[in-house]
């Protein structure tokens, strides 16, 4: 069959025609009762074919070139597209009269007429009814014809002969294009959904590589029955000539031998190679030897990569291994073997590095530059492996590059969070596919240093998963007396990183494993303060967001009152990720207005604040009164900072049991336990009778229940509330604390106290009490942060007790 007229007509019915029923090239039953119905005109133009016969129902493009058939196409088109096609007795003749074309031809619809660039016109033909010249009328300007439609004999419906005759057209039809390298498989379903018999005899007959004159033939046969076995005949013709051609070309195809085969593809590779002025295999060998040579390597490395460069030479460069083998000798060559960046141990320049890219975090750079100053009086020192602990947004992850910056080194960064494969850090073994080394080699590859200043972001985030513990596989790396020689599974040589100025940084230290955890200094880096967050923001993010956006501060500036006012009303977080967020949201709007040509205030008030941002979302909570018994002020540390937190009890007449809301977790729970049996214990002392204990029933209960809240420092603040529910006696005003409690009446110091104190300040709290070990943290903290503050510190519970509650009793007191 003829796969280029099949894929012609798919094409057009795809993409030239109109998507109306009766141009689509598949006709169905329906289709052909219709088109058989239609009235023929009386005569009609005559279009000779030189080289193609036409069949009812199907569609071809033709390429008409001379003068006359153009005339015809153009006329034709115009008016009632309708024509009738015929083909030429011989192919040679330019001017066809009556006598050079064939009486039997196709009435024929035009489709589309498209003109072409070289003065041609294609025009795209449909098919109708088979029709016989009766005489030609005249020649010019074409031929035109007087015309009989040609009636088709049909079998009875129902005949089972027939019937077969169809089917067998179908199967071998599709056994011709299974044959057929160049006919698409697809053609396959135009056969099967083909279901009018007449319409699928016309369709094979005009694909099939026949004769013009052998589909003459076919197109003259009246009977329908006679016309599908003379085409069936032609099908298994063409079928035999395809599987003979098949079997002679697999006969007379020559196997080469798998030597034979390779040598002569080897020997193709190297030409070409050479032609395209590549480098063969022997000359990409020996340029790795010269690379070799010029590598600090100690004796034992370099032993290792002479063997595995034999091992690549004697490798076919056609197998899988060769890729991995190469891959693997190159890491070792761009790897930097103790080649070190040279150290700029000026210290002052650090220092000022330091402060111009952070501000605030005095203790941090204090703690840095000590380091620094270690390297510089010992040059040969192992580098230091430090933690920076601290809430997101404070500049962890920043000042590892200021380090670097400060050092002259290379700053490389990796983050672990969601870390699971321990492969990931130590590599792949050459032996897998698609082996890799692990993160921090090819890390060192990039720094192109062995003393780079290497920040693992997020430790603390690493999870176990299925392929192992990579927090275990850190071990090695963090390992001062250990990671000298670090071991690469894809590498398997020691590689030193002693050198390596390791930064980690973490928000949880509770996460990282206890191990992990004692090979690192953890160097504590608490959140800012609202003053600090200004200062932040006007010497650092405003100028930053302004650059971003293509502004300077001529077209837009902002006041620290401002400023304050979006710190303490938008955010809520103890960096500074949150703010910067909202400065570059004033800022779009001012670009916005900028680029409208609006008018907009240059420097930020606090009503422009209020229209871009809205209403304040972050009202912080404030201290309320001393007018309810059992209400008492507690401080809390949360990842984002401090803040206040209420704790209130209830007394209701029962037999003295103790609930417990606001979910509260285990050790809180027990926090209020440890209060309430204090109090059992001491009750006397505290003035409270222990009848009234055991008949009322104590309900605790910490507002915000949606929040999960756990951990030792409300303890004193649960007692208070308690004392002050039994006796039914004021707590002292403008008061918080926070602290652990014991059975023994014990108060034990707690973490996190500058961000609770600033938490209190922000809230109203004048006086605080704390536990007295936790003196040595209000030392550390600068005083114009504690300008305003009181405190009390006590390590009896019987302490708190005299410090918080007063002999005045509550409004509405009951009477016990």
């Amino acid at each position: 069959m003829s796969n280029q007229k099949i894929l012609n007509i798919d094409s057009l019915s795809l993409q030239e025609l109109d998507t109306d029923a009766e141009l689509i090239p598949l006709m169905t039953p329906e289709d052909e009762e219709e088109m058989n119905n239609e009235q023929l005109p009386d005569d009609l133009a005559i279009l000779p074919l030189r080289n193609m016969v036409l069949f009812p129902g199907v569609v071809i493009p033709i390429t008409a070139g001379r003068d006359k058939s153009i005339k015809l196409i153009n006329e034709a088109n115009a008016g009632g597209k309708i024509i009738g096609v015929v083909a030429q007795k011989d192919e040679k003749v330019e001017e066809p009269t009556a006598n050079d074309i064939h009486k039997v031809g196709t009435v024929a619809r035009i489709l589309r007429v498209l003109k072409m660039p070289d003065g041609n016109t294609t025009v795209i033909i449909q098919g109708k009814k088979r029709f016989e010249i009766d005489q030609v009328t005249t020649e010019e300007p074409y031929l035109r014809a007087t015309i009989k439609e040609v009636a088709e004999e049909r079998p009875e419906k129902g005949e089972v002969e027939f019937a077969t005759i169809i089917e067998s057209i179908k199967e071998l039809a599709i056994q011709i294009i299974k044959e057929s390298p160049n006919i698409p498989t697809e053609a396959t379903f135009a056969i099967k959904n083909i279901e009018s018999e007449s319409f699928l005899v016309n369709f094979v007959s005009s694909n099939m590589s026949l004769s013009v004159k052998e589909k003459q033939e076919l197109l003259a046969k009246n009977n329908l029955k006679e016309r599908a076995l003379e085409t069936l005949r032609h099908m298994n013709l063409e079928l035999q000539k395809l599987e003979l051609k098949n079997d002679i070309q697999s006969k007379v195809r020559f196997d080469l031998d798998q030597q034979q085969r390779e040598y002569f593809l080897h020997q193709q590779m190297k030409t070409i190679q050479e032609e395209l002025g590549g480098v063969s295999h022997d000359q990409e060998i020996e340029e790795m030897r010269k690379k070799g040579k010029n590598k600090k390597w100690n004796q034992k490395t370099k032993e290792h990569f002479e063997k595995e460069l034999a091992k690549l030479q004697r490798m076919n460069p056609q197998v899988a291994e060769f890729a991995i083998q190469r891959n693997y000798l190159e890491l070792m060559l761009d790897l930097p073997w103790n080649e070190f960046s040279k150290d700029k141990f000026d210290l002052k320049r650090a220092e000022k590095i330091l402060h111009r890219d952070h501000f605030g975090l005095e203790d941090v750079k204090k703690r840095i530059i000590e380091h620094l100053a270690v390297l510089k009086l010992r040059n040969d020192m192992k580098s230091p492996i430090l933690c920076l602990y601290g809430p997101p947004g404070v500049g962890k992850t920043s000042i590892g590059k200021s380090v670097a910056e400060a050092l002259g080194r290379e700053y490389i960064r990796i983050s672990l969070g969601g870390l699971r494969d321990e492969a990931e850090i130590r590599g792949h073994r050459k032996t897998y596919i698609g082996a890799m080394p692990g993160r921090i080699i090819q890390s060192i590859k990039k720094a192109k240093t062995s003393n780079p200043v290497f920040v693992l972001d997020e430790i603390d985030k690493l999870s176990v998963g299925p392929s192992g513990d990579p927090s275990s596989a850190l071990l090695e790396v963090l390992d001062p007396e250990q990671n000298s020689e670090f071991y690469d599974n894809f590498l398997e040589l020691g590689f030193d990183l002693s050198k390596v100025m390791f930064i980690a940084t973490s928000n949880n230290m509770s996460t990282i494993q206890p191990a992990l955890r004692d090979r690192m200094e953890i160097i504590n880096m608490t959140g800012y303060t609202i003053e600090e967050k200004v200062e932040i923001a006007k010497r650092h993010l405003l100028p930053k967001q302004l650059k971003e956006h293509g502004l300077t501060d001529k077209d837009f500036s902002m006041s620290k009152k401002v400023l304050e006012k979006i710190v303490t009303g938008y955010t809520r977080e103890s960096g500074v990720r949150g703010l910067e967020k909202q400065i570059a949201k004033m800022i779009r709007h001012v670009a916005k207005s900028i680029a409208m040509e609006e008018e907009y205030n240059h420097k930020a008030t606090e009503a422009d604040v209020l229209e871009v941002l809205g209403a304040p979302r972050m009202e912080r909570d404030k201290y309320e009164n001393n007018e309810v018994a059992g209400v008492v002020t507690g401080l809390a540390w949360t990842s984002v900072g401090g803040d206040i937190l209420f704790i209130e009890s209830l007394l209701s007449k029962g037999k003295g049991t103790l609930t417990m809301t606001g979910n509260l977790g285990n050790v809180m729970k027990e926090s209020a336990t440890i209060a309430l049996e204090y109090i059992k214990a001491n009750a006397e002392q505290l003035g409270i009778s222990p009848e009234v204990i055991s008949n009322y029933n104590v309900h605790i209960h910490v507002p915000e229940g949606a929040t999960p809240k756990d951990g030792p420092s409300a303890g004193i603040a649960m007692l208070t509330s308690l004392v002050s529910s039994f006796t039914q006696r004021r707590i002292k005003k403008n008061l918080a604390m926070t602290g652990e409690i014991t059975l023994r009446g014990r108060v034990l110091p707690v973490g996190g106290i500058k961000e609770k104190i600033l938490a209190a300040k922000r809230a109203g709290i004048k006086e605080i009490i704390l536990c007295e070990e936790n003196r040595r943290d209000i030392d550390e903290i600068k005083q114009e942060y504690l300008q305003g503050l009181t405190f009390h510190y006590v390590s009896e519970m019987s302490q708190v007790v005299k410090h918080a509650i007063t002999d005045q009793k509550v409004k509405n007191a009951k009477t016990l």
